[in-house]
């Protein structure tokens, strides 16, 4: 599968920033569903996911029918297991993203 320049650049600012993550995590025990992002270390992860949306401006999948429809499914399916979804276009990929993600990961340390 061929990543975005979003996904790409998020490596690049996880990387710098040394917050450990994992690419396409399957999540979900029975669906085939993945999160772009899954934020900490085996086998103690945060529970915190980043999807990076791509082809808003296109009308790609996520913008779509059918395609917003199914994921509204695992992203409600994934907060009722107790993850916290941070999504994001690839326009939005910058140090901000990085800034949330180390907010969510301080309050899971609370």
């Amino acid at each position: 599968m061929v990543k975005s320049k979003g996904e790409e650049g998020l490596v690049l600012l996880l990387k710098h920033h040394k917050i450990p993550f994992h690419r396409e995590y399957r999540f979900h025990p029975v669906r085939k569903w993945r999160f772009d992002f899954a934020i900490g270390d085996f086998p103690n992860l945060t529970k915190i996911a980043v999807e990076v949306e791509g082809g808003v401006y296109s009308q790609g999948r996520h913008t779509r029918g059918s395609g917003y429809s199914a994921d509204l499914i695992k992203y409600n399916t994934a907060l009722l297991d107790g993850w916290k979804v941070l999504r994001y276009t690839t326009n939005q990929i910058s140090f901000a993203v990085v800034e949330d993600i180390k907010l969510l990961i301080n309050r899971s340390k609370q």
